[in-house]
């Protein structure tokens, strides 16, 4: 008898293990063989995962790439305080629950038992749990996770081609129709106001939604909004496509424009979200494949209207559309889900859409037929916009937290975002009439002015992945300085023959601040923002440059005017074809000093990155080794 109670609790003993995991040694060695197990101790089979309470614990001291809670135990794990249960760098990956050798048995705290779908990424009650995409935050870096099916690398791959092809989807759109206009005008009977709002419907929905749909996104996931944009501008784009007269076509371009803003902005924060502390590289070839389609969008669209009809310039978006929607949900990732809850401000929505659509209107409209006219458009805007502000101050959860601002990169990108893209779109525009007035075709402008964007192509990776490395300030200085000297360079073109050596210079010298800016101040805007706000700093971001563009355009416009009429009595309109004597002279004049404004804006935004740009805050905090415990 005494060798079979011998036997008994021999047994007993190896049925149930006696350490918790990160027992204190000198609790376990008050654990004598016959003393009372803990409260809470049991015996847990070799497949039981570890606790989450002690997963989260690791996750959170260490900034490493954590495996998955059902992960085993470290063999010796039970010997060892919980917070030094780390895989050391280089030791490769504990083998699956299945491959482990089954003759010890861990012995943990044991927990209520999950459903096995709810281990596996689903919801309690069967179904696939939403991912939230990309409104999760993690301290360090990217918040993708793997999941079972592809890598995380191919998973972010795939997101980005999603983010370029729908953005690009969108870019395309606002420049390609103004080749068809006239075909259009011919067969729709549009008239020359109907041409004009066919463009400008399309503009005001895309620059008045910009806020709103980066917010939406951080409520409900950028993945889906950017899904529900991709689907959007197809149906969009089929409407355009069969307009049967000019109504309908105004109309489909202004569901075009909405959709686009849902594309643009959370195109640029899901990549944020995804790829976290490598944003700027993504940015970057994020703006070079977009660019080339934009530079290829007018060239294919004047072919298909040539060669088909304007209406093919719709319907091809369908494929493409379809194809983004594919991609981004392939590229659909495990992700903590950060999202933002409460109602959608409705009234701060509402209110963003009419200030800035309205201020766009005016901008656009009072540039072409004067602002005098179109004073109740600024006025509109001025009373929405203040209406927005006292709305976001007083509402539980604002469309747009003002307390954003008091990030110092966030404020400074968009105020330099503000003021380079003015000069960018200042250049652009009144170089290109300014050559055409002294002899270039529209063709050879369109050539000669390509160089920027090919050089914004091949270095803007680049210089989004340099400045990930070693912080922004510089190439948000530098950048702005060489786009006002490309500007500056410009002043002494007075012939066609001028262009060649002025010209060349100008555009060698701003094309390389382009391409050192580009990528840079777009993820330093959105980096600036908590993860769980990229949609909402991805639209005030695209809101700023479209508003900094239309501004300048207007502003460097009335400049040459005035100048322009200081010079000359003749009744001929500046920066035309056929000036000749005086009125070319005036209209040279007119030209230098808007370049002069461009230029001081584009010093002005250097002055900006160089003084309020953080490089510190741009690659956030570092992580700092936690200290080790007591008694290890």
């Amino acid at each position: 008898m005494p060798v079979a109670k011998e036997g008994a609790e021999h047994n007993a003993e190896k049925r149930v293990r006696c350490h918790l995991v990160g027992e204190d040694p000198a609790v376990a060695e008050e654990r004598r063989p016959g003393a009372a197990p803990p409260v809470g101790v049991h015996a847990v089979d070799d497949r039981h995962p570890r606790p989450e309470s002690e997963v989260l614990e690791l996750r959170g001291r260490d900034g490493r790439a954590h495996p998955a809670a059902t992960e085993p135990l470290e063999r010796g794990s039970e010997e060892r305080p919980v917070c030094a249960v780390r895989r050391q760098p280089g030791s490769p990956p504990a083998r699956p629950v299945r491959e482990q050798p089954p003759e010890e048995p861990h012995v943990g705290v044991r927990r209520p038992e999950r459903a096995p779908q709810q281990r596996l990424g689903r919801s309690p009650g069967g179904g696939p749990r939403d991912p939230g995409d990309d409104s999760a935050t993690h301290p360090h870096g990217s918040m993708l996770a793997p999941v079972a099916g592809q890598p995380a690398d191919r998973r972010r791959e795939l997101t980005l081609a999603a983010c370029i092809i729908g953005s690009s989807l969108a870019f395309i759109d606002a420049t390609v129709v103004i080749v068809a206009l006239p075909t259009i005008e011919a067969d729709l009977g549009l008239g020359l106001s109907g041409q004009q709002w066919v463009f400008l419907s399309y503009s005001l929905a895309l620059a008045s939604l910009y806020l709103v749909a980066g917010s939406i996104g951080d409520r409900f996931g950028r993945r889906g909004a950017f899904a529900a944009g991709a689907a959007g501008f197809a149906f969009a784009s089929v409407l355009a496509g069969a307009a049967p007269n000019g109504e309908t076509l105004i109309a489909a371009r202004a569901l075009q424009g909405i959709a686009g803003a849902f594309l643009t902005t959370n195109s640029l924060a899901l990549i944020r979200s995804v790829y976290g502390d490598d944003a700027g590289r993504a940015i970057g070839l994020w703006t070079a494949f977009t660019s080339i389609a934009t530079i290829a969008g007018p060239p294919a669209g004047g072919a298909i209207v040539q060669w088909t009809s304007w209406r093919w310039i719709f319907f091809l978006n369908l494929p493409l559309a379809a194809l983004t929607v594919v991609l981004a949900q392939a590229g659909r990732c495990e992700e903590r889900r950060a999202v933002r809850v409460g109602r959608l401000d409705l009234p701060g929505a509402g209110l963003a859409a009419i200030g800035f659509g309205s201020l766009t209107y005016g901008l656009v409209e009072g540039a072409e037929r004067g602002f005098g006219e179109y004073w109740w458009a600024f006025a509109l805007a001025a009373a929405a916009l203040a209406g927005f502000v006292l709305v976001e101050r007083r509402v539980a959860e604002p469309m747009l937290p003002f307390a954003l601002f008091r990030r110092g990169n966030l404020a400074a990108a968009n105020l330099e975002t503000f003021l380079v893209y003015g000069a960018i779109y200042g250049f652009f525009v009144y170089v290109a009439l300014h050559i055409q007035t002294l002899g270039f075709s529209p063709f050879e402008t369109g050539l000669v002015l390509a160089p920027p964007s090919l050089v914004l192509v091949a270095l803007a990776t680049r210089f989004g992945a340099l400045a990930d490395r070693h912080g922004p300030r510089l190439y948000l200085t530098a950048g702005p300085l060489l786009i006002g000297a490309g500007c500056l360079l410009t002043l002494p073109i007075e012939s066609r023959g001028d262009f060649w050596v002025a010209g060349t210079a100008s555009l060698a010298v701003f094309s390389l601040g382009l391409a050192m800016l580009v990528a840079p101040i777009t993820a330093a805007a959105l980096k600036s923002a908590p993860a769980e706000l990229a949609g909402v700093a991805s639209g005030v971001n695209a809101t700023v440059s479209r508003l900094g563009s239309l501004t300048s355009v207007a502003v460097i416009g009335l400049v040459v005017s005035l100048v322009y009429s200081a010079r000359t009595d003749a009744d001929a309109e500046p920066l035309t074809t056929g000036l000749e004597g005086d009125a070319l002279a005036a209209s040279i004049s007119g030209f230098r000093a808007g370049m002069l404004v461009a230029a001081g804006l584009a010093f002005a935004g250097a002055a900006v990155g160089a003084l309020a740009i953080s490089n510190r805050e741009a690659r956030g905090p570092k992580a700092t080794p936690e200290p080790a415990p007591a008694g290890s």
